[in-house]
């Protein structure tokens, strides 16, 4: 799957990069029809502790998914939004089995 990964406000290691394409490589063992994902990574400017944005949009055939999360780090960030995606993709594939 092709991963377009984006920071905002900083500037981001390989180790965040591989991290983020191995959660999202693993999604695609419950959707295999996954078009592309856009990351956007982005720090906010705020004094609490919990700054990171974490944006995911999944291109799928039919449709896109949408999921925001706001952590204290990017990867816990990921692992939500990679979580999120993970069970939004099985009602998706459940309600095409179904019509098939």
């Amino acid at each position: 799957m092709k991963v377009n990964l984006q920071s905002v406000n900083f500037n981001v290691d390989q180790k965040l990069v591989s991290f983020t394409q191995n959660k999202l490589d693993k999604l695609e063992t419950h959707f295999n029809r996954i078009i592309h994902a856009d990351v956007f990574l982005k720090v906010m400017n705020t004094s609490g502790k919990e700054n990171k944005v974490t944006e995911i949009l999944l291109s799928i055939p039919g449709g896109e998914f949408m999921i925001k999360k706001i952590n204290k780090t990017f990867e816990e960030g990921v692992d939500e939004c990679v979580s999120s995606l993970e069970r939004q993709l099985k009602k998706r594939k459940e309600k095409l089995n179904a019509h098939a």
